[in-house]
């Protein structure tokens, strides 16, 4: 088994969102580049009618509007989406499991870092599949169980404690569960089992390597370091170690692959 099926007890790490919901990014770096770039390569956001689910403050939102995109972002916390509303994109509060959207209307739908978090991932899967139109993709960052530290951080002795832990999806699931029960990690065969049975066809999937931004910012030559040996590792058979999957779907017309 590839998920955690449980959720983290009542707590302030649960009451801000911290814990079960993860904190939006509100800087811009070098890897949000990268990953944007990827977005752009396998999305093909220009003219295109694209969802951005847990947009958070609509970072991802805004590249695709300005991309040519007809851009909406999906928020499930009010708070962060009126603050996105105040950025002149067009956010609005719901859930991944029910989307507001008729069936075959987007043509691009991007959840990043964003499924592990979700009440129901099998649920949101299927909803992606509905709203997408024939040939429209779906592009989905999440975490990867082979990489060597959990960074959402860990439950211990009832308290909610942040930051990258080691090795703790190297432990049985039983076990990694009990320590991180807020946020569920994948598999590659794992992730690829959520979207089984629907009407996508996979055009990608492979692993990335982090973009190390606060250690480049610390220590510039370093991070040029990290990043050249890291993003070359990706195009070997350890890149199934890298920090997150990337899995590329196209909606298909007829029966699933």
């Amino acid at each position: 088994m590839s998920v955690s099926e449980v959720r983290p007890p009542a707590g302030p790490g649960t009451q801000d969102g911290a814990a079960s919901r993860g904190l939006p990014s509100a800087l811009w770096r070098a890897g949000q580049d990268r990953r944007l770039a990827m977005i752009r390569h396998f999305g093909r956001p220009a003219g295109a009618r694209a969802l951005d689910i847990g947009c958070g403050l609509g970072m991802y939102t805004r590249r695709l509007a300005d991309d040519g995109a007809l851009a909406f972002g999906l928020e499930v916390e009010w708070a962060r989406a009126r603050e996105a509303r105040a950025g002149a994109l067009d956010v609005f509060a719901g859930v991944s499991e029910v989307l507001p959207f008729a069936a075959g209307s987007l043509d691009l739908v991007l959840l990043h870092e964003v499924l592990e978090h979700v009440a129901d991932d099998r649920a949101t899967a299927v909803e992606i599949s509905r709203v997408l139109a024939p040939g429209g993709r779906a592009l989905i960052f999440v975490p990867n169980r082979l990489w060597p530290f959990e960074t959402h951080g860990i439950w211990w002795r009832g308290r909610y404690r942040f930051g990258n832990m080691p090795l703790v999806n190297y432990l049985p699931d039983p076990l990694r569960n009990r320590l991180a029960p807020h946020v569920r990690v994948y598999t590659a065969a794992g992730l690829r089992e959520v979207f089984a049975e629907l009407p996508l066809r996979v055009l990608h999937h492979g692993q990335i390597y982090p973009g190390y931004d606060k250690l480049a910012a610390r220590r510039p030559g370093l991070g040029r370091l990290l990043r050249a040996v890291s993003y070359a590792l990706e195009r070997t058979p350890l890149e199934r170690f890298g920090l997150s999957h990337l899995l590329v779907l196209e909606r298909v017309d007829g029966p699933p692959n």
